[in-house]
């Protein structure tokens, strides 16, 4: 396609929507206004983290649990701490407590609350926690948190926290939505600043940011319907669509404005200019827009919601994104026309024929003149950056994705620094017994079962209601018949009817391999007249790792795959592809080795603001590669898109590769500037998660516009020469045709009337 042809579909599209400019922003306009009380309204029905999937193994098995036992699955830790170091594990002072905070547990939101029977650590008898079942279900339990929070009563010579589950996804929401604003309040006017320096004036660095705040408020309005009615979109997905319509909405804007301003400089007339800018700059936002929604679309291959929201999120703010770029930014540009360059704050840069002259050509020249010695160092550099992932160690975080300053969190700290660790978290097993659990045959082939778990590896202390009788059937049976002690064992939730529940706390860690290799032993385990399902905190965070784990494999295939015949057809080239991918995988290594060396090895993560974990949470990776993936393939569009058209007109490799890096270095840095300014704006935000997501993409996106566009994409141009634009002959062959019938270095007549007025 020629580059500003005036019978390319895309040019024909650009002068419509000139023609119906007015009536194009008009409809925007009142799209937005119509949006945006949704898209505030958003946030509020999120009440879900996203990181259980209803089918896992132990999903299935809290369900058994709650339907068998009538347990809830809005669980409350009660934490009380004595301000005087005074022994609260006594019987004496647990009963007053207990008396303190009896009006709430005889409230209507209580089901039921027992002391916490993990074991004391030594020195710690100054800390105790209730353990409180909510008689409501989660998502309701989340929306009357304030409430709930609010009936628990100050206790008199002590500090009360309040963490757990329900606690700490309440604690997650606010910080959500106090994080999109706070983002938002930096990011944006960091942005602002950047666009006034690279356009110098305001009129064409405010279009960026209608173009990124539009495509970030149609998205979340449009995206209430679908969590109106689906309960699995998780509460990360509102920071996902802020974070991600800001970067790529005002990227697409900033390249778009860019070829605006320079074919009005070149004397077009403003509906030719928008022809031209469709034509070329629009149909490399669709390019990359295409690449950008790969990952997305890969991300819904993973079974988690976590992954679909994120999924659903991407996709739906990325097609606003390319919409508004060749919509409603092309209907602004030509309503503004030669005054786009409106507004000044700085004087403008001066233009003509010595301006090619400049610091990007003598970049590229430094590059091509010793392709090889800088492809070493800028590589070893990368592969350096990598280092701490050769001891990669992943996690699912609990309380720690906030800061120590939010109460769950606190209140978990405290919980760990008192309690055995790994009481607190023992890996449940759920089991249908064959008959009613006191009866003799029920009693015996648990019995049996417990044995055998007993015998397995790791299996520190294996508990369930038998253990009533220390051993002896013969006292279980005792006090079995006793209906108080029935009772007690039932208001405790261990069991009810023919379900109980057995506790295996394992000799190690949550996700130590050999407390992984329990889980699949227990798993693995069958006996006639039981039915056994595994759950539990080791179980649960097992369940998720092996679902990114399984599912992984097919996310990596698609997004290569899929990239490479986009760029294939793109850019008709066998190598080009290629080399895109190889340089990815380099940023995408390279920023997500940065987020290891701060959240594993704690290097710089005090001057950050994060917490040093000594892991990674595990859904990172994936992430992160499925995002840096598309956003460094979009950079990497820019930049070949216009060296294309310079090889397409002169047929000579080395100057198309200098004309492509002068025409975008600055553009290319400029975006990679705002992106990292609005990504890594989620770095002074509440959420670890979010922070650690806004570092690896920052991190990722800086070093490819650097080390990777300005130094290794034309290091590697120079290398491969001719080659490459190679493609077997009977790929393309119609546009090779096209291609050969007008001559290597043969312009349209549209180009050569425009270097003339040039």
């Amino acid at each position: 396609m020629k580059h500003n042809g005036r019978d390319s579909k895309l040019y024909i599209w650009g002068r419509m929507v000139f023609r119906f400019r007015r009536a194009i922003a008009a409809v925007w306009l009142i799209l937005f206004l119509a949006l945006l009380p949704l898209a505030f309204k958003l946030p509020a029905l999120l009440q879900h983290n996203g990181f259980t999937s209803e089918s896992s193994p132990s999903q299935i098995a809290i369900t058994k649990l709650e339907e068998g036992l009538d347990l809830s699955s809005a669980i409350l830790d009660i934490v009380i701490v004595s301000n005087n170091g005074d022994n609260l594990t006594t019987g004496t002072a647990q009963r007053r407590l207990m008396d303190e905070l009896a009006p709430f547990a005889s409230s209507s939101y209580v089901r039921s609350m027992y002391w916490n029977l993990a074991t004391h650590d030594a020195g710690e008898n100054h800390i105790v926690s209730a353990k409180v079942y909510l008689d409501m279900e989660a998502s309701e339990a989340l929306a009357q948190y304030e409430t709930i929070r609010s009936a628990i009563p100050d206790i008199p010579g002590a500090d009360v926290y309040v963490t757990g589950s329900t606690a700490v996804f309440a604690d997650m929401n606010e910080a959500i939505k106090s994080d999109i604003i706070r983002a938002e309040l930096i990011g944006i006017p960091a942005a602002l600043i950047i666009l006034l320096l690279v356009f110098r004036n305001v009129t064409a660095a405010l279009l960026p940011l209608i173009v990124g705040v539009t495509s970030v408020i149609v998205t979340m309005g449009a995206l209430y319907f679908p969590a109106l009615v689906d309960g699995t979109i998780s509460n990360f997905l509102p920071n996902v669509v802020t974070m991600l319509g800001l970067a790529v909405g005002i990227d697409y804007a900033l390249l778009v404005v860019s070829r605006f301003r320079e074919e009005i400089d070149r004397g077009a007339d403003p509906a030719h200019a928008v022809g031209i800018v469709c034509a070329t700059a629009g149909k490399a936002v669709i390019f990359s827009g295409t690449a950008v929604l790969i990952g997305f679309v890969a991300m819904g291959f993973i079974d988690l919601p976590i992954f679909r929201s994120f999924s659903i999120g991407g996709i739906t703010v990325v097609l606003v994104s390319v919409l508004a770029a060749n919509t409603l930014l092309l209907g602004l540009l030509g309503m503004l026309g030669r005054r786009i360059h409106a507004l000044p704050v700085l004087p403008a840069r001066k233009r003509g024929a010595g301006a090619s002259s400049g610091l990007w050509n003598t970049i590229a020249g430094f590059v091509m003149a010793r392709p090889v010695s800088v492809s070493i160092a800028v590589i070893l550099v990368l592969l350096g950056a990598m280092l701490p992932l050769k001891n990669l160690s992943l996690t699912i975080p609990d309380a720690e994705v906030l800061p120590p300053a939010y109460e769950s969190r606190y209140g978990q700290e405290l919980l760990m620094q008192a309690y055995n660790s790994r009481e607190l978290g023992p890996i449940m097993i759920a089991v249908e017994l064959p008959a009613p659990y006191d009866d003799p045959s029920s009693i015996e082939l648990l019995k049996t079962y417990m044995d055998e778990v007993r015998q397995l590896p790791d299996a520190r202390r294996v508990e369930s209601y038998l253990s009533i009788g220390r051993g002896s059937m013969d006292e279980v049976m005792r006090l079995l018949a006793q209906a108080d002690i029935r009772e007690q064992l039932e208001q405790y939730r261990v069991v009810r009817g023919n379900m109980a529940i057995v506790a295996v706390v394992p000799e190690h860690g949550e996700l130590h391999p050999s407390t992984t290799e329990l889980v699949e032993a227990l798993r693995g385990i069958e006996m006639d007249g039981l039915s056994t399902y595994v759950t539990g905190n080791p179980a649960y965070k097992y369940d998720i790792i092996q679902t990114i784990s399984r599912d992984s494999l097919a996310v990596l295939v698609f997004v290569f795959l899929a990239t490479y015949i986009i760029l294939c057809v793109a850019f008709r080239s066998i190598l080009l592809p290629l080399k895109a991918s190889l340089m990815n995988v380099l940023s995408l290594g390279a920023g997500l080795g940065v987020v290891a060396w701060v959240f594993q090895e704690g290097v710089g993560a005090e001057w950050l603001g994060v917490t040093y974990t000594g892991s990674l949470f595990a859904l990172l990776p994936i992430l992160i590669f499925c995002v840096v993936f598309g956003i460094s393939m979009d950079y990497e569009v820019m930049l070949l898109s216009r060296i294309m058209e310079s090889y397409e007109r002169t047929g000579d490799n080395d100057r198309s590769t200098i004309e492509g890096l002068e025409n975008t270095g600055g553009l290319i840095t400029g975006a990679a500037l705002i992106l990292s300014v609005v990504v890594g704006a989620f770095l002074f935000t509440d959420n670890e998660v979010m922070k650690a997501i806004g570092l690896g993409l920052t991190a990722a996106v800086l070093l490819d516009a650097t080390l990777i566009r300005i130094l290794l994409v034309p290091a590697f141009m120079k290398l491969l020469g001719r080659a490459n634009w190679w493609s077997p002959g009977w790929m393309f062959a119609s546009r090779k045709r096209a291609k050969s019938s007008l001559g290597p270095s043969m312009p349209d007549q549209d180009s050569r009337d425009l270097d003339r007025k040039t």
